[in-house]
């Protein structure tokens, strides 16, 4: 089996599809991939969903099952077998690693959920067992209003592993001038600048055009296009305002003379970011470019950086530095405040040792007491 690229007839867009062992896409995934083109998710989101559908299908032909036909159990069986690093059968004595993090298989599981939920509401399958319906979550009983509210059941996912806590990784600003330092071009040097200070995310710096830079008052807007030669997305489909320093307008400026207008002439690309010296020149820079990028300042610097960790940086600076969460979810784009307190709210132990030095500094400004503790202290 795998996972074809399709290029859709008489259009420039992209979408994916799962080839079974006969070389023919396999039917019901192919019938869930254009329900989720019919509601414009993007393609990389269908990539992500046909490579995950692909496991799903390869656990089923080497178990020997239907896929209309699983049950709970099979379905905890195919989570173990993600995890699992041995081939089937074979039992490790000694400690291993998992193969599949815990939240990698909750998302893979995820998009297996929602193929049946489909083909569940298009009659194609029967009800499956994938869902438990709870009056309110964690609650055995109907509140004593039920009938009024008339409260409808919960449904919530029966099978999911409990996932660690994890937190973003950063830079630091010590890191962030490393890689820029080790930049050969003003282009490399000005998209990174722009991720860190910005919090874009690196397929709306990709999809940026001239158009969209106000220079003039150090603004720029992101504006979601899903017709980007470079197959870019902006992931949001509203359009968001980013505010940015003067210097770094300074440093387009200069990017725009000394490297775009020097190397494409009269030839110019509405792109911000196109290619200048290998390959199609003037073409808008792809994902991949940008990832050679990173591969090479990782030799270079032993920084392991990816585009996506500016923006975790960038939030996490905005957050320490005390900018409200309202204003901190309106920059990133964030639709819901939420998100941005669960991904970026949390203290290490230097933040726990600073907020409560600050308490100690405001207790002993506002009044003349001291500690308990000082009573029993004994001089040295």
């Amino acid at each position: 089996m795998k996972v074809q690229r399709v290029r859709i007839p008489n259009s420039d867009q992209i979408t994916w599809t799962v080839l079974g062992d006969d070389y023919f896409p396999i039917r019901p995934i192919e019938q869930f991939i254009s329900y989720l083109e019919s509601i414009e998710r993007s393609p990389n989101t269908i990539r992500s969903y046909a490579h995950h559908l692909k496991l799903y299908w390869e656990y089923l032909t080497a178990s020997n099952l239907d896929w209309m036909q699983v049950s709970v159990i099979e379905l905890a069986e195919f989570m173990a077998w993600l995890r699992s690093p041995n081939p089937q059968g074979v039992l490790s004595i000694s400690e291993v690693v998992a193969k599949r993090t815990e939240s990698t298989v909750n998302v893979i599981l995820t998009s297996v959920c929602m193929l049946y939920d489909f083909h569940e509401k298009t009659g194609k399958v029967s009800h499956i067992p994938l869902y438990r319906s709870q009056i309110m979550p964690g609650r055995k009983y109907k509140s004593f209003l039920h009938h009024i509210t008339k409260g409808k059941p919960i449904r919530t996912r029966l099978l999911k592993l409990k996932e660690p806590k994890h937190y973003p990784k950063t830079l630091s600003p010590e890191q962030v001038k490393q890689l820029i330092d080790n930049c050969k071009r003003i282009r490399d040097k000005f998209l990174i600048c722009l991720l860190h200070e910005s919090g874009i995310r690196i397929g709306q710096a990709l999809g940026l055009r001239h158009e969209d830079i106000q220079s003039w008052d150090n603004l720029i807007k992101v504006v979601p296009r899903d017709n980007n030669a470079n197959g870019a997305r902006a992931k949001s489909t509203s359009e968001n305002e980013v505010h940015v320093t003067k210097e770094l307008m300074g440093l387009y400026s200069q990017y725009l003379q000394d490297e775009f207008m020097e190397v494409l002439g009269d030839d110019l690309s509405d792109y911000v970011f196109v290619n200048l010296w290998d390959g199609r020149i003037g073409s808008p820079m792809t994902y991949s470019a940008v990832m050679d990028l990173f591969n090479r300042l990782k030799r270079k610097t032993g920084i392991a950086a990816r585009p996506h960790l500016f923006r975790h940086s960038h939030a996490t600076e905005l957050i320490r530095e005390g900018m409200e969460m309202a204003y901190v979810q309106k920059r990133l784009g964030h639709a819901s405040i939420q998100t941005t307190i669960n991904t970026y709210v949390h203290v290490n132990n230097d933040d726990l040792k600073k907020a409560y030095l600050e308490y100690q500094e405001r207790k002993n400004d506002s009044t003349t007491e001291t500690s308990i503790a000082t009573d029993y202290c004994t001089d040295q």
